[in-house]
């Protein structure tokens, strides 16, 4: 298959690396100049500079003779944006977008978007995994209680690098559950060190998601 990829972040690149391993023709476009460089080191050719949401950019990269688009950039806009072009200008029957805020999802079926993934419930699966029934309290029944779960990285200039959670003043209506770090869970407790490019994953009340992204310096 042709496959042509949106987003050149670590999901882009291993889906990449993994993609041409199984012998598929794959194109990652990615349009942050230094992050192409990093990647065209190693991926040579199946990395090209480029903005996906463009459709020029799409129109040169073969769109039209795709059989897989997948969006996987860090905006869910943009990856709505790249998967709802490649359905309507240039009929790509097959379209995968990345789903960073699990709110969204019910928009992108909508919208008409193949499959959406969303790291954020590939996480709640895990915790739920983990942690005993008896103990686990079900998504559903937090989210009738007025609360949700919010997913932020932390920015090479956050203030909170180097600092334990004990440092940081964090907002009481928030509550910490994992954070990944080089694609390994940590379950957070008052020692634990934050470093740049930590995924932090938290519960929330509506007014809390704000407060939090604030005291991590992820407003973004």
């Amino acid at each position: 298959m042709y496959i042509i990829i949106g987003g050149g972040g670590d999901i882009g690149y291993y889906l990449t690396k993994t993609l041409l391993s199984q012998g598929h023709e794959v194109l990652l476009l990615e349009k942050d100049a230094a992050r192409y460089q990093a990647l065209s080191e190693e991926l040579g050719e199946a990395v090209v500079r480029g903005d996906a949401c463009e459709a020029r950019v799409m129109e040169d990269a073969g769109a039209k003779r795709a059989d897989v688009v997948i969006a996987v950039t860090g905006e869910d806009d943009d990856n709505l944006v790249i998967c709802q072009m490649a359905k309507r200008r240039f009929n790509v029957n097959r379209t995968i977008a990345r789903l960073n805020n699990p709110k969204h999802e019910k928009i992108f079926q909508k919208l008409g978007i193949d499959i959406t993934v969303s790291p954020t419930k590939a996480i709640l699966s895990l915790i739920e995994a983990e942690i005993p029934t008896t103990r686990f309290v079900p998504l559903m029944k937090l989210r009738r209680a007025g609360l949700d779960f919010v997913e932020l990285r932390i920015p090479a200039e956050s203030p909170t690098i180097g600092k334990t959670l004990r440092e940081i003043n964090l907002p009481r209506n928030s509550n910490l559950a994992l954070i990944v770090r080089n694609n390994q869970p940590i379950i957070p407790n008052a020692d634990t060190v934050i470093q740049e490019d930590d995924e932090i994953f938290a519960l929330v009340s509506p007014e809390g998601e704000d407060a939090i992204r604030k005291a991590f310096g992820a407003l973004g």
